[in-house]
């Protein structure tokens, strides 16, 4: 988990690591442009883009909602302005299966459990900052998520980033992403202008709902069975 690089949100700006060969940020805002920094670099345990990485990857498609979470896995600095690091265990209320795969490694119940990014906290001020996952969701209680779950190490974990995708509202890319809350016009402005290279799920189906993830899903499974 990697902590995001938040500019200032009273002044608009715009994050470039082309140094390092990405984007590092998403252009969106109501009232002007803002930057969202891209949350650290994405380093996916599995591939995470598109309906055929979901259906290849994961055991089950979700629509999920955090309910509870504690923080855990404390890590203490002795440098530094960080006092210290948390994650967060979040539990999960199982809204809706939206595809399982015929033999999923692991059956799914009404809740579950996943480890997510938690805090930085300053030695000085007590201040705590979000940690967050490269371009994903931090997933926060009080949104609910799309996610492509795959059971790795006796435990439920995201594909990778293009894989846990804002669904509050039964609509893709509404919602928290990053630590903070989008509508899906920020979300398709914002693709606009960056990640441009960008073919994922969530970008195809923006303001959709879950009916036309299932379609996607659906379409890959029949050719697959061609």
């Amino acid at each position: 988990m990697l902590t995001a690089l938040f500019d200032r949100a009273d002044r608009p700006v715009v994050a470039c690591l082309a140094a390092i060969g990405l984007a590092a940020a998403v252009l969106i805002g109501k009232d002007g442009l803002e930057t969202v920094a891209g949350c650290g670099i994405a380093n996916d345990d599995y591939p995470s883009k598109t309906a055929k990485d979901w259906v290849t990857q994961a055991d089950h498609v979700v629509v999920a909602t955090p309910t509870a979470e504690q923080e855990i896995n404390r890590r203490a600095f002795t440098k530094g302005p960080s006092g210290y690091a948390t994650d967060r265990s979040v539990t999960f209320r199982m809204d809706d299966v939206l595809w399982s795969a015929n033999s999923p490694r692991h059956s799914i119940g009404e809740s579950f459990d996943m480890v997510a990014a938690g805090w930085r906290v300053y030695s000085e001020s007590g201040a705590r900052m979000k940690a967050t996952s490269a371009y994903a969701p931090r997933l926060e209680t009080g949104h609910t998520y799309l996610l492509a779950l795959r059971w790795s190490g006796d435990r439920w974990v995201v594909l990778g980033e293009g894989a846990a995708v804002p669904f509050d509202d039964q609509t893709v890319a509404r919602g928290e992403w990053c630590g903070r809350v989008l509508s899906e016009e920020d979300v398709a402005r914002g693709e606009r202008f960056s990640r441009v290279e960008d073919k994922s799920l969530e970008k195809l189906l923006v303001g959709q709902d879950e009916e036309a993830v299932e379609r996607e899903l659906d379409g890959v499974r029949v050719k697959r069975a061609r």
